[in-house]
């Protein structure tokens, strides 16, 4: 089971294949460091953690600092620490810049993802000629199955060399653990605008206990402004039928533009 908006929305930066002679580190060999909510840092084989804790409760192993790019298209930009509420967990989590954010909000949407973390585990093995590597992946997240999902973002310019192998080392980590990993890029431009705008309308607050009856307006095909005007004022129902597509009460195409002649359909009776 892997987020939707990994598999189908996300620009893909694969890492290379596991068999193109180069020696990977067995994962029962890795371990996995971690810091607790009482924040008591801990140590163990990955493959124990990976079975055993509950990663997505715990803190950020690595501090966000601000920064500088370092590189020239990036002159003058900086990378600042932030928070985002995330509709999964009920409460604020932690970043380190603005693209995190989006994949924070990204995961937040699908339904797979029951919880979020950025970079509550730091894995780390013996390289070549014996040389430590530890790797801290930017996102952790709990899926409806109740695996497990690492992800680490490449910018639009790609992912570098180190990290693309560090991820060639993650994925076969995650795989024996049971888990997923995933090296991604930014989500398509059009599927981000949409679901950004939809995550304004994703507290509980906006479903008005109107969930039940917009599901069965939108029980067939409908376009978004005519079941908001079978609904009654479209200033109070909006924000209802928002909700509803936040939470995938309602199903929209996200690869178009979002507008009022979009055209929902129910999918299910009630939120997560």
């Amino acid at each position: 089971m892997i987020p939707l908006s990994l598999e189908v929305h996300q620009q893909t930066d694969p890492p290379p294949p596991l068999s193109i002679g180069r020696r990977f580190t067995d994962p029962a060999h890795m371990t996995a460091r971690f810091v607790r909510p009482d924040g008591t840092e801990y140590e163990l084989p990955w493959l124990e953690t990976a079975g055993e804790q509950r990663l997505e409760e715990c803190l950020p192993v690595r501090r966000f600092p601000v920064c500088k790019g370092r590189f020239p298209v990036c002159k003058g930009r900086r990378s600042a620490p932030g928070w985002y509420w995330s509709s999964t967990d009920r409460c604020l989590a932690h970043h380190g810049s603005k693209a995190i954010r989006t994949q924070l909000m990204m995961l937040d949407h699908d339904p797979v993802v029951t919880a979020l973390a950025c970079r509550p585990v730091e894995l780390s093995w013996h390289g070549r000629g014996g040389r430590a590597v530890s790797h801290a992946p930017h996102l952790m997240a709990r899926l409806a199955d109740g695996s497990g999902l690492l992800v680490d973002y490449a910018s639009r310019f790609g992912a570098g060399r180190r990290l693309v192998w560090r991820a060639a080392h993650l994925e076969k980590a995650a795989a024996t653990a049971g888990w997923h990993y995933r090296l991604i890029g930014p989500p398509q431009p059009v599927v981000e605008a949409n679901v950004r705008w939809l995550a304004g309308y994703r507290h509980q607050r906006y479903a008005q206990d109107r969930l039940p009856g917009v599901a069965q307006c939108f029980r067939t095909p409908t376009a978004l402004a005519e079941g908001v005007r079978l609904l009654g004022d479209p200033v109070a129902v909006w924000p209802s039928v928002f909700h509803a597509l936040w939470v995938g009460v309602l199903s929209v195409p996200l690869q178009r533009p979002l507008h009022e002649r979009s055209v929902a359909v129910a999918c299910a009776e009630d939120g997560r």
